[in-house]
C-alpha cells in the first residue's frame, strides 16, 4: 500500500519538475532581473509559462501519460 502511494507521488513529482524545467528554459526566469519596475518579475514568469504551454501544445509527439 505504501509503495503504491509513493509511486503515485513520484509520478506527480516528475511531471511537476519537468514543467518547472520547461518554464526555466526561458532565461529571463532563471537570471536576475535588473528592471525594478513594479510587476515586471510577475509578468516575466507569466510570459515564460505562456510560452511553455504554447510549446507543449504545438508538439509533434503527444506527451506520454
Amino acid at each position: 500500500m505504501e509503495k503504491e502511494q509513493n509511486r503515485r507521488i513520484s509520478q506527480v513529482r516528475v511531471r511537476v519538475e519537468h514543467a518547472i524545467a520547461g518554464v526555466k528554459r526561458s532565461r529571463m526566469v532563471k537570471d536576475v532581473l535588473r528592471n525594478t519596475k513594479a510587476g515586471i518579475s510577475d509578468l516575466s514568469i507569466l510570459l515564460a509559462c505562456g510560452v511553455h504551454n504554447l510549446r507543449v501544445q504545438q508538439r509533434h509527439r503527444p506527451l506520454r501519460r
